[in-house]
């Protein structure tokens, strides 16, 4: 058989240019804006806010992802974005702690590698979630707190703001009531909606999530919850899962929740929604929280046991939802 004829076979047998760039890369992504109170409370100008930057957070994340982008770029840029919005009690519109100001928490978590960063208690970081990864990629700690992760923030040369920036009304309303209820009825107010989310899968094959929070209304100054705590509030493995929590923190860090849906699925092979049901609501009581999780195969669940979990998701299917309710 003959050179040309040879050469003339093997270029039929190769996929055209058009072909392979027709060939969507696999990639999934799900986002969420806190678990709490019925979407019903909110009016229809509301809604409709929430939603729209939902969907703009979403379509951050999957253009990283369409593109060949990191899974831990997609979660840090999406988190960032919400960070940014005062809808959410994350960044900009942090709840008040019980000294009348702001502490902030993120975690990010690389499941590639297992290489994970967190930061708590930030009190002048304009985006805690990208601190939280240079503390995963310029550090060789895992967690830095308070005036520590202040001095990393001054070292790293981040975005720094003043207390004042992280104000809004409605948070600020929100912590009056907080107040006033705590002190007739001796009962610290449960969590509000408003903590933010990512899990990711990208085209590589590589699984990251991470998490960022203003924490809990009038909380104790101080206080950490589950967003900085890898294991309960962020986690992420390429052998399983990238997990998100929103809830109820010091439950999520009882139960190890994040971990142990991974653990579920590692141990038991149990499939991510399987997994993220039974913890949901065998480890953590009615009320607690909700969940979202991506797994290695780009499968993605999302549950809560409150009346609504604010959330986005996309895959290379052309999967895309967007909802606030259960």
């Amino acid at each position: 058989m003959s050179r040309l004829i040879l050469l003339a076979i093997t270029l039929l047998l190769l996929p055209s240019a058009a072909t392979a760039q027709d060939i969507p890369r696999k990639f999934a992504i799900i986002l969420h804006g806190g678990a709490g109170s019925s979407s019903e409370k909110l009016t229809d100008d509301e809604k409709q806010q929430k939603v729209e930057s939902l969907g703009q957070a979403l379509d951050i994340g999957v253009k990283v992802l369409k593109e060949g982008g990191t899974s831990l770029d997609a979660v840090e840029q999406v988190i960032r974005f919400l960070e940014d919005d005062p809808q959410f009690n994350a960044g900009k519109g942090a709840v008040f702690n019980a000294a009348g100001g702001h502490e902030l928490d993120a975690s990010i978590m690389d499941g590639r590698t297992k290489a994970c960063g967190a930061v708590a208690a930030v009190r002048t970081v304009k985006n805690p979630i990208s601190l939280a990864r240079m503390v995963m990629t310029k550090t060789r700690h895992v967690l830095l707190t308070s005036d520590g992760a202040e001095n990393f923030a001054h070292e790293m040369r981040v975005d720094r703001v003043d207390q004042k920036y992280f104000f809004t009304q409605k948070q600020y309303d929100n912590w009056l009531k907080a107040k006033e209820k705590e002190s007739q009825t001796k009962s610290p107010e449960k969590p509000g909606p408003g903590t933010v989310g990512c899990a990711a899968l990208d085209s590589h094959g590589n699984l990251a999530a991470g998490t960022s929070t203003g924490g809990l209304t009038n909380k104790r100054f101080g206080r950490v919850g589950d967003s900085p705590i890898i294991g309960a509030g962020t986690y992420a493995d390429n052998a399983t899962c990238a997990i998100s929590c929103t809830g109820t923190g010091e439950e999520f860090i009882r139960h190890s929740v994040a971990f142990h849906i991974s653990a579920r699925m590692a141990y038991l092979n149990e499939p991510v929604d399987k997994a993220l049901h039974a913890v949901l609501t065998e480890k953590l009581k009615p009320g607690d929280g909700g969940i979202i999780a991506v797994d290695k195969d780009g499968h993605i669940a999302a549950e809560t046991t409150t009346a609504g979990l604010a959330r986005a998701a996309a895959d290379w299917r052309g999967t895309r939802v967007i909802t606030l309710g259960k």
